[in-house]
């Protein structure tokens, strides 16, 4: 997270706080208090199995879901999104566009009406902050929806957005009919069933009810500020330029 330019410097805050910038208060992102959630087995031996590798694969994994989060994003703003640069190369992964392809898949069958576009909530009353992926009218619904390139749909996604919701209504007095999560890397071959929202490779998952989630993400924080009560966010900080 920048925070500042300055006599020829620039900092950056460690980006799993975010900071008011009414109070200078830094809370943790949701993400990071999740980190306290245990890991699920599968994940466990597949970390045991890569050794050495595990992470540089995840760091790579990060990297995909940025760019293809970026391409969502600016395709949901009306900007023009390009494989190729003016080069000719590409500018992003086969894999990376392949997913952005299912997004704007998505997009044309099922023209979502988005309210709200990777939209920063931070909570105070709650303790911590994060970003919202999209605020999201479907078939006359609202849904608050995390758009996901992972290989799985883990329990922690529920409590990170079960966190989001419980944020955006305390904050903002927004509610939403359920929450969802978009992910981009299923395992779907057909456009399903009438009534499903899913394409090839993608589906639309949806929960109304998260109270169950809300009450462990609460659970999950506690532990964290536990182990975590003295934590303050690092800083960074680069000189701009440089002369000989």
């Amino acid at each position: 997270m920048l925070t500042q330019i300055k006599n020829n410097q620039i900092t950056f805050t460690d980006a799993r706080f975010y900071i008011d910038k009414e109070t200078g208060e830094y809370y943790p992102s949701a993400t990071t208090i999740l980190e306290a959630y245990p890991k699920p087995y599968a994940l466990l031996q597949w970390m045991k199995e890569a050794g050495k590798q595990a992470d540089e694969l995840r760091d790579a994994a990060g990297r995909r879901g940025s760019n293809v989060h970026q391409l969502t994003e600016n395709y949901d703003r009306g900007e023009i999104c390009n494989l190729l640069g003016e080069n000719g190369q590409p500018l992003y992964s086969m894999e990376e566009w392949g997913m952005f392809e299912r997004y704007v898949d998505f997009s044309t069958r099922f023209n979502p009406g988005h309210k709200l576009i990777e939209q920063q909530v931070l909570s105070p009353n709650l303790g911590f902050a994060g970003t919202l992926d999209r605020v999201t009218k479907i078939d006359g619904k609202d849904y608050l929806i995390d758009i996901k390139t992972s290989n799985g749909i883990y329990n922690s996604y529920w409590l990170q957005i079960a966190a989001y919701r419980q944020a955006l209504m305390i904050e903002s007095d927004i509610e939403v009919d359920g929450v969802a999560i978009l992910w981009l890397n299923a395992k779907t071959r057909t456009i399903g069933k009438k009534g499903d929202i899913q394409g090839l490779g993608w589906q639309f998952v949806i929960k109304e009810n998260t109270s169950n989630d809300w009450d462990l993400f609460q659970a999950v924080q506690k532990l964290w500020h536990a182990e975590h009560a003295e934590d303050k966010p690092k800083q960074f900080s680069y000189t701009l330029s440089h002369k000989r």
